[in-house]
């Protein structure tokens, strides 16, 4: 790493450890008082830094608020690459005490935002959909029987991905964030910035939405504004039984991910299984209790 700080002369340099990421981070400030972020990876993700920091420049094209991308290279460390810092508050630590309107503005501008970023294509030789997905779903089947925990009502949960397997044909793909919701986002004198494109992917442009129990369970109002800035109004019934398809694999997977983080991150799942199996009514009804429609515009 100092041969970056000496390059970049940079006069100060915080650690950060908050975050899922294996990359070593830190708050890097010039001498000129501009402080931008730094992230450091292996060596052996070179080809996979490499294309996320050139697909952070495409989504950066488009006028998106987000942590833009700056330099990529190697160091002493590894790989790296350098983003512009946000000056702001985590969304999720100050969405629930803003005033229900502006939790919804908020909620509709991400869906916005992230209509926009589906406009960058999937690459033409990505597998076919469904291919690819049914392929997904039988691992995260698996690896969930294997784990050793089960939680209560996982039986709905089989039920609805094993009668609704033919939703995924014939849908298009696009880029995705990879991790769509109110933790990767961040306040910046009122307006949303988007954080964290770690996990950007290919795919369903809907599966993007599997990710929206976290924001749900902070805001009904936010998670409903994100779907009706998405689709400028309200979303057709094959969203919603699509969105109960991804958010069904997403549970069963959420729990042998846990695992390695310990019994606490296991609780935490174990309880938002309930949380989704409620909302969904068991898996009976594909449009969410948290989604207030046209009763809050």
């Amino acid at each position: 790493m100092y041969d970056i700080l000496n390059t970049r002369c940079f006069s100060s340099v915080e650690n950060i450890e908050r975050g899922w990421s294996t990359d070593k981070k830190y708050k890097v400030t010039d001498t000129n008082g501009i402080s931008f972020l730094l992230r450091i990876s292996s060596i052996d993700r070179f080809d996979n830094r490499k294309a996320l920091f050139e697909m952070q420049k495409q989504v950066a094209s488009l006028d998106i608020p987000m942590c833009l991308p700056i330099e990529f290279g190697i160091c002493t460390d590894g790989v790296y690459i350098l983003q512009s810092w946000i000056n702001g508050e985590d969304l999720e630590s100050v969405l629930p005490s803003l005033p229900v309107a502006d939790q919804y503005l908020l909620g509709k501008k991400s869906g916005e935002i992230l209509r926009k970023i589906h406009s960058i294509p999937a690459p033409e030789t990505q597998d076919e959909w469904a291919k690819h997905f049914n392929c997904k779903t039988d691992k995260i089947i698996e690896r969930y029987n294997g784990c050793g925990i089960r939680f209560n009502g996982d039986m709905y949960i089989f039920d609805y991905i094993s009668k609704n397997r033919h939703l995924l044909e014939n849908r298009s793909q696009c880029f995705q964030h990879g991790d769509y919701h109110s933790g990767n986002m961040m306040l910046d004198k009122g307006e949303l910035v988007l954080i964290d494109f770690d996990r950007y992917d290919f795919g369903d442009p809907w599966e993007e939405f599997n990710r929206i129990v976290f924001s749900a369970e902070l805001s009904a109002h936010f998670a409903t504004g994100q779907l009706r800035g998405y689709f400028g109004g309200e979303p057709p019934k094959c969203f919603f039984e699509l969105l109960t398809f991804y958010i069904s694999c997403n549970t069963l997977s959420s729990i042998p991910w846990a695992i390695p983080f310990g019994q606490h991150d296991v609780d935490i799942m174990i309880k938002q299984t309930q949380i989704v199996l409620s909302w969904f009514n068991n898996m009976q009804n594909p449009i969410p209790t948290w989604y207030l429609g046209e009763h809050f515009t």
